[in-house]
């Protein structure tokens, strides 16, 4: 399994306990999604390397696990600082205005007032903001992903609705 095909959850940040157990900080909105996993991957060596969970317990951010196969301190030290992964059909399906950012690119943007805008060609990720990165005439676009300013997703058409806040558009192209 690629890299490519997979989306990052979390990083084993410790071993937990003497069994070989370790704690997985997670990174996603809603880890009750998760919690019935039956295994993760690891990259080691720069290979995805699945791991099958025995037990999993969840505590706020935070995934207490046992791996199979891994039953001592030395062990589960060995997973420590790698990054875990799930493939993508695990992901879960979001719906109505909600959209992972990487489903999105390639998406038409639509704005409301100026129409078509062309494809969304990334999303910026800042440490406060996150935002649609669009080009209509060789002129880079960026609109804030906020509540009030998406309005609609089509998954089918592939297309994402928006109502940029007044003048930001025109700001661009000018």
């Amino acid at each position: 399994m690629n890299k490519e095909d997979c989306f990052y959850i979390g990083r084993v940040a410790k071993t937990h306990g003497i069994k070989g157990e370790v704690t997985i900080k997670l990174d996603v909105d809603d880890p009750s999604a998760y919690s019935e996993l039956k295994y993760f991957l690891l990259e080691i060596n720069k290979v995805l390397t699945p791991f099958f969970v025995e037990k999993l317990i969840v505590s706020g951010d935070k995934f207490f696990v046992s791996v199979q196969d891994i039953h001592s301190v030395e062990a589960a030290s060995a997973l420590t600082g790698k990054d875990v992964y799930l493939p993508m059909e695990l992901l879960p399906k979001l719906t109505g205005k909600q959209f992972y950012f990487h489903e999105v690119k390639g998406f038409t943007l639509i704005d409301a007032e100026k129409g078509e805008l062309g494809p969304i060609t990334d999303i910026l990720e800042y440490p406060t903001q996150a935002i649609i990165q669009v080009y209509k005439d060789n002129k880079e676009i960026l609109i804030p992903i906020l509540e009030q300013v998406i309005q609609k997703v089509d998954r089918k058409g592939k297309k994402l609705y928006v109502k940029s806040p007044d003048g930001l558009i025109d700001m661009y192209l000018s």
